[in-house]
């Protein structure tokens, strides 16, 4: 495409718009697709400049870019947009088609496999796989439909609902145990282009009629907690976790026999089909990749200043990361006391959100200020949830390095996706403890209840310990105050012995000890610097 071709003249000015703007400085990737596409970016530039502007266009200037606009230029470049991704609704269209055929290709009836466990589903094996067929035969109809409709312009309903049409693919296969893998697998990968090329790639469905550009780092703030480095952290957290949950997932809907543990041996099958798991009305593994998916994709979207811009979607990828990631970490942690067993898959699966919630948090917080910000002001609350609000106070991102430097400065980008997440000492010391109470039931021998409590209080003092180590949350390493009382009194109460009683009570007053201090503190957080003590 003439956008993407390189010459020395381009390189240059590219460089220098790089340097000043401030969608390109947090990142690189915000200029293209996800909420802001290039012709966008370039049309503007050139209508400014034919009014004698030369840079108030830029969105790293004035901060008014799409503000000034005329509706009828916002109708011209939403045009010219659909030209330039025109090919993602063809691709809707193919989908479609491919979907529609899915069934009668890899036929679900045949070769269907029992679940794990001797586990006991809502469904037949024949209605399983006759509400697969239905599922994709329904789901290719309306892609080949909506993607139709979406070759004309302005049709974002048209968008939204293939959107929700590849939602829908990722979860059925869960929710109706899809008797066959290739049933299972279709429908998941399909559904996810479907989705990055309804919202992600081309971006928000007509948001460029209504967005308004502005500057992407909040006010008061030292670093921009939306910038590609700060999500390219989740984006790979996010897929490891995919591809550790898809794993355990496929033994527990029965398409592998084993699964491989390299620690803990046969104890991952006794939890995977334990009683806990059971409870569940889907596998609770595949539903875990479900929500990985989700909180992969949705670190694509939006462009650096979706803190501000897209606080809808802010708000469901917090809802995803901390308290949907907190009941997933709890659910791991209490396996060796409900189950008496560990999984190393799940364990990894819990280690990879556990650092998630901190590095999500500050985003959530910046988008909590923005809304708090602009309804004072005057603005509707639903206005600025769903559409977003102008950039009040909001200043250029002149420190973060660019995405597209990563093979040059890869210390530089990963040191950029931690800004708000430090590790002082004394928070680094406490997971270390909690890390050596999970040893001590295997090393003295001990039973339940004694040893609930070393393997629950060693958890827990590791997850406030982590969660603290986002500064903006500094202040949830005093809940480590009250699992050190209980790992004080506890073994005593429990007759678990004078050795773990000793061990308790030192770990105990350790922990207590090292949650008082706050360590330093590096980043500026607006208005919630009030709150890091």
């Amino acid at each position: 495409m003439p956008d993407q071709q390189h010459h020395p003249e381009h390189e240059k000015q590219s460089h220098e718009q790089h340097e000043h703007s401030g969608g390109m400085q947090s990142g690189g990737m915000g200029m293209r697709g996800v909420s802001r596409p290039m012709p966008l970016h370039q049309h503007h530039q050139k209508h400014e400049e034919s009014h004698g502007k030369e840079s108030q266009g830029h969105e790293g200037h004035q901060g008014h870019g799409h503000m000034s606009m005329s509706p009828e230029h916002r109708e011209k470049m939403l045009h010219m947009h659909h030209r330039q991704t025109l090919w993602c609704y063809w691709f809707i269209v193919m989908a479609g088609f491919w979907t529609m055929m899915a069934p009668l290709t890899f036929s679900y009836g045949s070769g269907a496999v029992d679940v794990a466990g001797g586990r006991e589903v809502w469904l037949s094996t024949a209605g399983r796989a006759a509400a697969m067929t239905w599922s994709d035969l329904i789901c290719g109809f309306l892609l080949i439909v909506l993607g139709w409709r979406a070759l004309t312009p302005n049709r974002p309903v048209s968008m939204w609902g293939a959107c929700f049409v590849g939602i829908w693919m990722n979860i059925a296969p869960v929710l109706f145990w899809a008797p066959t893998a290739g049933a299972y697998y279709n429908a998941t990968a399909v559904g996810t282009l479907v989705i990055a090329v309804t919202i992600l790639i081309p971006g928000m469905p007509n948001m460029i009629m209504y967005m308004k550009m502005g500057n992407p780092v909040p006010r008061g703030w030292s670093y921009n907690p939306s910038s590609w480095p700060q999500r390219w952290i989740m984006i790979a957290a996010g897929f490891a976790g995919w591809m550790a949950s898809r794993y355990l997932g496929a033994f527990q809907l029965g398409y592998i026999e084993e699964i491989w543990d390299p620690f803990f041996g046969s104890q991952s099958r006794q939890v995977l089909n334990s009683d806990m798991s059971h409870m569940w009305p889907v596998s609770d593994a595949a539903f875990g990749a479900f929500a990985y998916t989700f909180e992969c994709l949705m670190g694509f979207m939006g462009a650096p200043s979706r803190w501000r811009t897209m606080p809808w979607m802010v708000t469901f990828f917090g809802i995803l990361v901390i308290p949907l990631g907190l009941v997933h970490i709890a659910l791991v942690i209490s396996q060796p006391v409900v189950v008496g067993a560990w999984c190393t898959f799940c364990l990894l699966a819990a280690a990879i959100m556990l650092p998630m919630i901190p590095l999500e948090v500050d985003e959530v917080i910046a988008m909590g200020q923005h809304v708090k910000q602009r309804t004072r002001a005057g603005e509707g609350f639903w206005r600025v949830f769903w559409k977003g609000g102008d950039p009040d106070g909001s200043e250029p991102d002149e420190r973060t390095p660019p995405l597209a430097d990563f093979p040059k400065r890869p210390m530089a980008l990963l040191k950029a996706g931690f800004w708000g997440m430090s590790a002082p000492w004394n928070l680094t010391v406490s997971a270390i403890v909690g890390v050596g109470l999970l040893f001590v039931p295997w090393l003295l021998g001990l039973e339940k209840p004694a040893s609930a409590i070393f393997h629950l209080g060693g958890s827990l003092a590791v997850v406030f310990a982590v969660i603290a180590m986002g500064e903006a949350v500094r202040l949830t390493r005093f809940l480590n105050v009250l699992v050190g009382l209980v790992l004080a009194i506890g073994p005593w109460l429990t007759n678990g012995g004078v050795a773990a009683g000793v061990i308790g009570l030192l770990a105990g007053v350790a922990l207590i000890g090292l949650s008082l201090r706050k360590g330093p503190v590096r980043e500026r957080f607006g208005s919630w610097d009030r709150w890091v003590k």
